[in-house]
């Protein structure tokens, strides 16, 4: 059975693991460091995914701004989500977003942006984020640029740009 849990500091070691063996490279290992120790980083909001008392699975959700003409809004990001290769297609990285999602919801959180796979986070309820009206300063595909309204309706009234934390400035 899988237990979904925030994250405590013992975790630490386990997590970097878990991202550097679902991802090529330890970009995302360090990426996740580096955010925990941010001003973005969300008590809460790095959540593990639990089997037999091993960390299987990771997410993170931390603070980013989009920038509209009226107002700075604070939104959420998700990256990165890492699932070990040997526990992938079990439904760990789908029980860590839905987790993910309930967490920020109880937080306050109104809204989630990602870049990521086109053909996974729509089954979340994600969406084009530019058909919304927000916009990265650096080029993705339109496709993998998605947001997930908690609120409904949120980002009606929003449109501009988004702002990660400067963490990811070296990996984009």
């Amino acid at each position: 059975m899988i237990k979904y849990r925030p994250e405590k500091d013992m975790d630490h070691d386990a997590i970097f693991e878990t991202n550097q063996l679902a991802f090529p490279e330890d970009n995302e290992a360090r990426l996740v460091d580096m955010l925990r120790d941010s001003e973005s980083y969300v008590n809460g909001l790095s959540i593990v995914a639990e089997k037999d008392g091993e960390v299987v699975g990771h997410i993170l959700f931390t603070k980013l701004i989009i920038e509209s003409q009226k107002d700075d809004f604070v939104a959420l990001s998700l990256a990165p989500l890492a699932v070990k290769p040997n526990f992938q297609r079990q439904g760990i990285g789908s029980g860590l977003i839905k987790e993910g999602i309930k967490n920020c919801k109880s937080l306050g959180y109104k809204t989630i942006v990602v870049v990521g796979h086109p053909e996974y986070y729509p089954r979340f309820g994600f969406s084009s984020a530019r058909e919304k009206g927000l916009e990265l300063p650096f080029p993705a595909p339109d496709e993998a640029f998605m947001v997930y309204e908690i609120v409904p309706g949120y980002l009606d009234n929003i449109q501009g740009m988004v702002k990660l934390a400067p963490e990811f400035d070296e990996f984009i």
